[in-house]
């Protein structure tokens, strides 16, 4: 019977594929023992991209995307709550004195589905409130709760080091989507959603309410640098300064940077110290998060700038 010319060990075309993905699929079973499964399969997606998978995609090739989103699984489980939790200074909450109508303000103002509600400090988390019990009020007209906190609801409690493989099981297992990361001494660390979880394997996630990309590091005059308090560290220390990236502590961005040297959500005005020299001053923000800062440098950085 003719065999239409194709050869499983065929050096190319469709042959070659299937030859190069069944040699790395071999190495499953026939490599280093001791080297885990992750390991492996990772081993047989680099591989074959290395073998030119590039070039054969549309073939039944997983393409550039599915490649780095099957990378980021394989790894989703090496992190913990700690690591993709949004930092205690960037987040959004209200207190639970606030009115009805400030409650209905910051959802407008934030455009979350979601908001811890929180009693002296963001230390006393009470509950959160969800904007589905919200707008049926809003909708129908009606009177809001004379007590609005019979609305809240409990969110999930979860310590840094709990993976977050098993913080997505509990949203999954207990239907709640956002959770508290608790300290060693069981202070706010942060918070998890659902959606900050899926990010980390599919990759940013942005909605028709997300404001466009913006600047978050503006250079001015006389080396000073208006910055947004979400900028990354790893960013200001490549484009500003490296010492002021060099911080025991596990923030990321520069409102946590300002939040360790405050001890404190630090008040619109403040001026803080940073040991490398730079001033960091808080331009915008309110008694729960700053939002805008400004970095004034040395004093003999900021002479040479002048000169």
């Amino acid at each position: 019977m003719a065999d239409n010319g194709r050869h499983t060990d065929s050096g190319s075309g469709d042959g070659d594929s299937t030859g190069t993905l069944w040699r790395a699929f071999r190495k499953l079973f026939q490599g280093d023992a001791d080297q885990s499964l992750r390991a492996q399969i990772e081993d047989v997606i680099n591989n074959h991209e290395d073998d030119g998978a590039q070039g054969r995609e549309g073939k039944g090739d997983l393409s550039p995307l599915e490649r780095q989103m099957l990378r980021n699984l394989l790894h989703f489980s090496e992190h913990d709550a700690d690591d993709v939790a949004i930092p205690r200074g960037e987040i959004i909450a209200i207190p639970a004195s606030a009115s009805w109508d400030e409650v209905v303000e910051a959802f407008a103002e934030h455009g979350h589905s979601r908001l811890p509600v929180y009693g002296e400090s963001l230390d006393e988390v009470k509950g959160m409130i969800h904007i589905k019990d919200v707008f049926p009020i809003l909708a129908r007209r009606e009177d809001p709760p004379a007590d609005w906190s019979s609305l809240l609801r409990r969110p999930l409690f979860v310590p840094q080091a709990r993976g977050a493989l098993d913080v997505l099981a509990d949203m999954r297992a207990q239907r709640v989507h956002l959770a508290v990361v608790i300290d060693e001494y069981t202070g706010t660390d942060g918070i998890i959603t659902i959606e900050d979880l899926v990010e980390e394997i599919v990759g940013d996630i942005e909605d028709e309410h997300d404001e466009a990309a913006e600047e978050w590091l503006v250079p001015l005059e006389n080396g000073v640098w208006d910055a947004d308090s979400r900028a990354e560290l790893d960013d200001v220390a490549e484009r500003i300064d490296p010492r002021l990236a060099e911080i025991e502590e596990a923030v990321d961005t520069l409102g946590g940077l300002a939040f360790v040297l405050a001890e404190q959500v630090p008040h619109v005005g403040t001026v803080l110290e940073h040991k490398s020299g730079w001033r960091i001053e808080i331009t915008d923000g309110n008694e729960r998060h700053v939002t805008r800062l400004r970095l004034h440098p040395p004093l003999e950085q900021a002479v040479r700038e002048e000169n």
